[in-house]
């Protein structure tokens, strides 16, 4: 598994980018595709010897990520893709490194430890996520506000993490959140028939944003991890409650 480059997204993600990028340093590519970030972030990204970037303006996340597998000349057989504020940890580093994946496996999915200013929560729900995969057998398609690669064979699981830790402002998180969740109450204005048991519940406008609480504070575990485990409980139940607005305009006939 040395055949691998990384592919990474950003838009103004000057808090995060650096650390994201020290943890690549063992790969002799990383392709960086950035939406006309205004913050410095290509700067930063620049300062790094492996790195390439590349700017593209902001479609879709699924079209970034294919500009980035298909249009930036990667020929590797292997492609670890990143989010900006993903932080692999050493572990997977070394457990990546030596994998020797058979024929049939397309992929290996990671699982998260969400952090608030990098502390590691005990009730983050952050599911598991495709991150590397062989290039030829993959391409992204749009699902809801983000995006997900269908993949043409296995996927085995990853055991050690991946640290979910973004530092941007939370006047920034805001901005992003409502602009996802107007993506999400789309999604979730198709028929119910066509939607997922958890995607069913989120349509639930009343209910969803304090049963989100519930979930993370107590039946997660967050009351163990103090204030950042109370301050995650509380942004994953305004992130609901931003969605349920969305989808409650779109019930009064708005799709603003």
């Amino acid at each position: 598994m040395k055949d691998i480059t990384a592919l990474v997204l950003t838009r103004n993600e000057a808090p995060n980018i650096a650390r994201t990028l020290g943890k690549l340093s063992w790969l002799p590519k990383v392709i960086v595709v950035d939406s006309e970030s205004s913050d410095g972030t290509t700067e930063l990204a620049a300062r790094f010897p492996n790195v390439r970037v590349v700017s593209r303006a902001f479609t879709t996340h699924a079209e970034q990520w294919n500009h980035g597998l298909e249009q930036t000349d990667i020929r590797s057989e292997w492609v670890l893709a990143l989010d900006a504020d993903f932080v692999l940890s050493d572990a997977l580093v070394r457990e990546i490194q030596s994998l020797e994946p058979d024929a049939a496996t397309a992929g290996y999915s990671a699982s998260f430890e969400y952090c608030i200013d990098g502390r590691p929560l005990r009730g983050a729900a952050y599911p598991p996520v495709v991150v590397l995969y062989r290039r030829t057998k993959g391409r992204y398609v749009q699902d809801g506000h983000t995006q997900r690669i269908a993949l043409h064979g296995d996927v085995r699981p990853l055991t050690a993490p991946i640290f979910h830790d973004d530092r941007k402002p939370l006047a920034d998180w805001l901005a992003s959140q409502s602009r996802y969740m107007a993506l999400e109450a789309a999604k979730l204005s198709d028929p119910a028939a066509s939607l997922g048991f958890v995607d069913r519940l989120r349509r639930w406008i009343v209910i969803a944003p304090p049963a989100m609480f519930v979930y993370c504070y107590f039946v997660r575990g967050g009351i163990l991890d103090g204030r950042a485990g109370l301050f995650y409980a509380l942004q994953r139940a305004v992130a609901e409650g931003i969605l349920s607005l969305f989808l409650a305009r779109r019930w009064l006939g708005r799709g603003d």
